[in-house]
């Protein structure tokens, strides 16, 4: 038997709101740029998010268009392009300052990590993308072990991404609990034995998810969790509150 002992973390929606003026932004100015005349609006970018992984959703996207390349070589040559100067738009976009992360998760962040917590990220995004973001807004240091989508050739919901972060850390399934945002996301940490918290994102708010340990707005309230907080109340969400959240879904757990 043992305690909660590493936290991993997803990175869009998750950690930041990055999605919808993030990712979905620099793909348009990607498209501009390279004179594409497809730009991707709110609502069409939420539906492109059921598929995991930006060049993934291009290529998906390509399917619908009639002026996109006819041969699958040529699609996959301009996504890659589509892609890299993507990357280059977001990364500039975050060392802007022009993405924080959301409320609450820097002060859990530095209560997690001075409790003697291991902290990681398990994402399907590119690892520019993280380190960007990461040095933009918490500084290096603080992420043991980073897993992108550049680590596996499958991405969520398959569980390969967690699994791996798992044996970097050496650490069973129940000694860790999952962050996410999405559907895909609770399928690929359950997929890997983790039980799994959802912080509700601008594109996942109202979506179906199951088998989540717990479920709530973001981590800077602690009003609209389910399971409510114990005690209950208003602030923010802390770390006994993930350990309350992790000891009955996990199968190892008894708490510190």
């Amino acid at each position: 038997m043992t305690g909660l002992r590493a936290i991993l973390w997803d990175v869009d929606g998750t950690l930041a709101e990055t999605e919808r003026e993030g990712h979905r932004v620099a793909f348009n100015e990607a498209f501009a740029a390279l004179g594409l005349p497809w730009r991707w609006d709110v609502a069409h970018y939420g539906e492109l998010l059921k598929v995991a992984g930006g060049r993934e959703r291009l290529l998906h996207d390509m399917t619908a268009r009639p002026d996109a390349p006819a041969s699958p070589e040529a699609r996959v040559e301009l996504a890659g392009r589509v892609h890299q100067r993507k990357t280059a738009a977001y990364t500039a976009m975050v060392r802007a300052g022009r993405i924080p992360l959301r409320p609450g998760v820097r002060e859990l962040l530095g209560e997690c990590r001075a409790a003697g917590l291991r902290l990681g990220i398990a994402t399907t995004t590119t690892r520019a993308n993280v380190e960007a973001l990461l040095e933009a807004t918490v500084g290096p240091g603080w992420c043991e072990v980073m897993v992108t989508g550049e680590d596996t050739a499958r991405k969520k919901p398959d569980p390969a991404v967690y699994r791996q972060a798992l044996a970097v850390l050496q650490l069973a399934p129940g000694e860790a609990i999952a962050v996410e945002d999405s559907p895909d996301g609770v399928r690929a940490a359950r997929g890997a034995g983790l039980p799994v918290i959802v912080t509700d994102s601008a594109y996942f708010a109202g979506a179906a998810i199951e088998g989540a340990a717990a479920r709530g707005p973001g981590f800077d309230n602690r009003m609209g969790w389910l399971p409510a907080p114990v005690p209950p109340g208003a602030g923010p969400v802390r770390l006994d509150d993930l350990r309350r959240w992790w000891a009955p879904a996990s199968p190892s757990s008894s708490t510190e």
